[in-house]
């Protein structure tokens, strides 16, 4: 069994009688509906629209719920809770667990609290553990090589708060974004680009025949920039392109390249997007 020991991760706790109305009129996910013992891709929007806060949401068993997000993120995000809690009945605070581990390719428990990460295939047996894990070694480039494979993009590795859209980062392909329940923050906007089909902007997994440069590194065609590289693991990455540009390089067989290096592109595995009919540069 594959483990990875994360750095860096806050778990903040939302509990009180409000708890999931609260949320629910905030956050891109349907909080209703998250299965016990499953956790789910989330996210709170500025009113634009743009992601603010990415995290994972589980339901706590006793009707609250625990939020796992980027640490750098936290304090922030508390405040932004609590800016928004009014009159409701909500209990908002840093939780006393944290995220101890995760793992995959295994359906054994380890000790703490499991929740299964569903941004991955149910086969995978992708877990997060709280509170306690095994003494293992880290396998962290293993981790970050799984996340390339399956087109899980997270912030800090493969962009920033604030610059994408819910759709940026396949939060519509996750179950991160839903387009059926009631009002949250940026909701018009997101329900707009998902009924227009307009987003452009999307999640690809980068190849070379060797090993590819760093986090950051613009992918370039024909002189313009298409995207930039996010996550790294060897000779694969992901990075966030701009669909329509690369697919004009591609049809007009001008290379793609990061730093020189020529790369190839394709689309995570199970994805209901697609690479454009006919490429056109419709500017920034």
């Amino acid at each position: 069994m594959p483990l990875h020991f994360p750095k860096g991760r806050s778990v903040i706790s939302v509990t009180g009688e409000d708890a999931e109305h609260f949320l629910q009129n905030l956050v891109t996910c349907d909080v209703t509906t998250i299965p016990a013992g499953s956790a789910r891709a989330c996210a709170l929007l500025a009113p634009q629209g743009k992601v603010m806060f990415d995290f994972l949401i589980m339901p706590d068993g006793d009707g609250g719920y625990l939020i796992d997000i980027d640490g750098r993120l936290a304090a922030d995000f508390l405040r932004r809770l609590t800016m928004y809690k009014l009159r409701a009945k909500v209990e908002i605070a840093e939780a006393d667990e944290s995220l101890a581990a995760i793992s995959w390719q295994d359906d054994s428990t380890t000790g703490g609290r499991i929740f299964a990460d569903s941004r991955f295939p149910a086969e995978l047996g992708v877990s997060r553990h709280y509170g306690a894990a095994p003494e293992s070694a880290d396998d962290a480039a293993e981790w970050t090589a799984l996340r390339i494979a399956h087109g899980i993009a997270e912030s800090g590795s493969d962009f920033e708060a604030g610059d994408a859209f819910p759709h940026d980062i396949s939060l519509d392909q996750t179950g991160g974004v839903d387009f059926r329940k009631g009002c949250y923050v940026g909701q018009e906007v997101v329900s707009r680009m998902q009924h227009r089909g307009t987003a452009r902007r999307r999640i690809v997994i980068v190849q070379a025949e060797t090993a590819l440069p760093a986090s950051g590194t613009a992918l370039e065609a024909g002189g313009k920039t298409v995207g930039h590289l996010g996550s790294v693991a060897g000779n694969k990455a992901l990075a966030i392109v701009r669909l329509d540009r690369a697919k004009a390089a591609m049809d007009a067989g001008t290379p793609i390249t990061a730093e020189g290096l020529a790369v190839t592109l394709s689309l995570p595995p199970g994805v209901t997007y697609s690479w454009p009919d006919s490429a056109k540069d419709g500017g920034d």
